[in-house]
């Protein structure tokens, strides 16, 4: 399998683009999702021409717009700029399946990027930096998520989930559209759209069915619009587990009965935070290497991302 294209923050790769001289360099990305991930750094401060080191820029309330502007001298802006930056720099990451971010940039930031007054006193309010506020804008289905933020496991977990789900979205069924390809894709990704909303699962299943026989490019894009929309939601152990018992009902024909009792044991271990949602999916796993069910062995759910990340190893 080929590594999949990310867009990143120039500094968490460890280069020297920051206002001080200095960099953020990101273990995890680095040394981990290197592994998975082939980066596109970006810099939209220096891709508009500022130096390094330089001034430090932030956001700034000016009546009901959100500017960017130099801290000790607010006659330089540069949000226009950085907004076209944006613009110019989609072609480069067309291609990506997500984007990773430095957080309290007020160029990068996804969240929660303090904003100012124009007399500098903090506005007690918060933004998103400006120039992955225009790329989200763009590109609203593409995966983004701060580097910060990786730390949570939840939040990791879901964000790897929707780069490897748009990645494979985008290999399996755009690159070559048509009923068939999306049907397959729904049909692989039942349960995990199921673990992240059930009402959402049968709002996808009912465009899948086309019966006002919708043009394939519009279908396409409503479904994925709508998948990645869901992908967004952290799907709860709740929610898991009644996946998991969703699988054990397809499966227990095939079971015997002592395999049954030790699934619904370990599902219900999950359910009380016992174990990780690991273990019932590893017996599910090694079950179906015995029992077989082609039906159940090509969900994605069983394998949503490389095992190696360990991602399912929360409680």
């Amino acid at each position: 399998m080929s590594k999949i294209k990310i867009a990143i923050s120039s500094c968490l790769l460890g280069n020297k683009v920051r206002f001080d001289g200095g960099h953020k360099q990101s273990k995890y990305c680095l040394n981990v999702l290197s592994d998975w991930f082939e980066y596109t750094p970006v810099c939209p401060e220096m891709g508009i021409g500022l130096p390094t080191p330089r001034p430090p820029i932030h956001l700034v309330r000016v009546g009901d717009d959100i500017r960017v502007k130099k801290v000790d001298d607010h006659s330089l802006d540069v949000t226009d700029e950085l907004r076209d930056y944006a613009h110019k720099t989609m072609p480069r990451i067309q291609d990506a399946c997500g984007y990773i971010v430095i957080r309290n940039s007020p160029s990068c930031g996804m969240e929660r990027v303090k904003v100012y007054h124009e007399n500098g006193n903090p506005a007690g309010e918060s933004y998103r930096g400006v120039y992955i506020d225009e790329i989200m804008k763009l590109h609203p289905n593409l995966p983004v998520e701060e580097e910060g933020r990786l730390q949570d496991p939840k939040l990791r977990e879901n964000f790897i989930t929707r780069v490897f789900a748009y990645n494979e979205w985008k290999e399996s069924v755009v690159n070559e559209p048509s009923m068939k390809k999306l049907i397959e894709f729904h049909s692989r990704y039942k349960y995990l759209v199921m673990a992240h909303s059930y009402q959402a699962y049968k709002e996808l299943g009912r465009l899948v069915a086309n019966t006002e026989q919708r043009e394939i490019t519009e279908l396409l894009q409503e479904y994925e619009d709508t998948l990645m929309r869901i992908l967004k939601k952290i799907a709860s152990s709740k929610s898991h587990t009644n996946v998991l018992y969703h699988i054990l009902g397809y499966l227990k024909r095939d079971l015997t009965s002592a395999a049954k009792q030790e699934l619904v044991k370990v599902i219900e271990q999950y359910r009380k935070g016992l174990v990780t949602l690991v273990v019932p999916v590893t017996l599910i796993n090694h079950y179906l290497t015995q029992f077989g069910s082609d039906y159940i062995k090509q969900q994605a759910y069983l394998d949503p991302h490389p095992l190696e990340l360990g991602l399912r190893n929360y409680l």
